[in-house]
């Protein structure tokens, strides 16, 4: 997809890996960039070709608002989430739901409510390491909610490949944002996120491994499960 010209659109715009999507389509030359987000008013207007959008992926209402209100996007970026922090054990089991409707539905709903104005375009999922394997701080339902939003990702890329949409999936450890404050561990800078997606879905990729950490796990999949447990 040449996204020079696009019209695209980009959840949770309003900070990290979402701004640096919006920064990376403009440089691109994209016509226009919709930055949604919960609370547009924060979204930082540095260029007339940026529309702050409200869109919260757990209000079905605000997302067919923003859909009618965009009606014209071709490249569509699921960058928003949330991650509670839940374990599968012992926490509240309406955090995990939460994650789940949040990374799983609210990022379906989203690619549902688009999808008519979405033919020769893209989809573009923020996906992460831990779709495919689960680790012991804290990431239990986040890896759920991911692994789940993953395979949605396969399967829309299946219903949309009739429309010619490319569907692309994004994995990384972990980048520098607010999310990720609290973990010591080695983060990317949410503009190499960005680049490396937009380089794939230039070059039609349907899955972008950003970093090491994604590469690593997704090569030991195929092998023993100790590589990842043991």
């Amino acid at each position: 997809m040449d996204i020079a010209g696009s019209i695209a659109l980009v959840t949770g715009a309003n900070r990290g890996i979402g701004r640096a999507f919006t920064d990376e389509l403009l440089a691109r030359g994209a016509a226009k960039v919709y930055a949604a987000a919960r609370r547009p008013e924060l979204v930082e207007v540095t260029d007339p070709r940026i529309t702050p959008l409200h869109l919260d992926l757990l209000d079905e209402k605000s997302i067919a608002a923003a859909a009618a209100a965009a009606p014209d996007v071709t490249l569509l970026v699921n960058n928003a989430g949330i991650a509670t922090g839940a374990d599968l054990l012992t926490a509240d089991l309406d955090d995990i739901r939460r994650d789940l409707e949040t990374h799983l539905f609210g990022t379906l709903r989203v690619i549902r409510a688009f999808a008519p104005s979405l033919t020769g375009g893209a989809v573009v999922n923020l996906l992460s390491v831990l779709s495919w394997v689960a680790t012991p701080q804290g990431s239990g339902s986040y890896s759920v909610a991911k692994a789940a939003e993953w395979n949605m990702t396969n399967g829309v890329r299946v219903e949309l490949a009739g429309r010619k949409v490319l569907v692309q999936g994004v994995h990384l450890g972990a980048a520098d944002t607010d999310m990720m404050a609290g973990s010591d561990v080695p983060k990317i800078a949410p503009a190499e996120v960005a680049r490396a997606s937009l380089d794939g879905v230039r070059d039609g990729l349907v899955e972008v491994l950003v970093d090491d950490a994604s590469r690593f796990v997704k090569a030991a999949l195929g092998g023993d499960p100790a590589v990842l447990y043991g």
